[in-house]
């Protein structure tokens, strides 16, 4: 199976779905119309793409209701400008859902968070309509350069 999401810098949201064993993560793009746009086109904020991660998963290992969980748990839903530091709308969030029932799913979670916030959640749901790798070097950054990786984490107010 797998499962699209946008969570801001995609360096960061990359390793955790590692820890609750989804089997690979892939960075890329999603949202846009523009075909396998870079890296610099996406950040310049003119593709309509959203930096967002693919995540290949076995159902008997992590549900969609848990991947959805763990999105909601390290991101900032409240912000619609972005995540953290990193603003515009390639940062945004959204739920690229591939059926009714993801659609379903993530619609009910919004749903709890505001209820339970008392807040606007700023997360797009949209239909899954295309997914571009990012380049080699986007790929398990956070192992490829570990204190680079810590660095953007604390200064992005991801972690404290």
């Amino acid at each position: 199976m797998k499962a699209y999401f946008a969570g801001g810098c995609f360096w960061c949201v990359t390793p955790i779905y590692k820890i609750y064993g989804v089997d690979k993560v892939v960075c890329g793009y999603s949202g846009g119309d523009e075909v396998d746009p870079t890296y610099e086109q996406v950040k310049s904020q003119t593709t309509g793409h959203r930096e967002t991660i693919e995540l290949e998963y076995d159902e008997s290992n992590v549900t969609y209701d848990k991947l959805l969980d763990i999105y909601l748990a390290n991101v900032d839903p409240f912000d619609k400008d972005g995540q953290f530091i990193d603003k515009g709308f390639s940062y945004t969030l959204a739920i690229y859902y591939q059926n009714e029932q993801e659609l379903a799913l993530a619609k009910s979670k919004i749903e709890e968070l505001e209820k339970a916030s008392g807040k606007k959640a700023y997360i797009a749901l949209e239909p899954f309509k295309s997914f571009y790798e990012a380049e080699e070097e986007h790929q398990d950054y956070y192992l490829k350069n570990p204190e680079a990786f810590e660095k953007e984490m604390v200064e992005s107010g991801r972690r404290k």
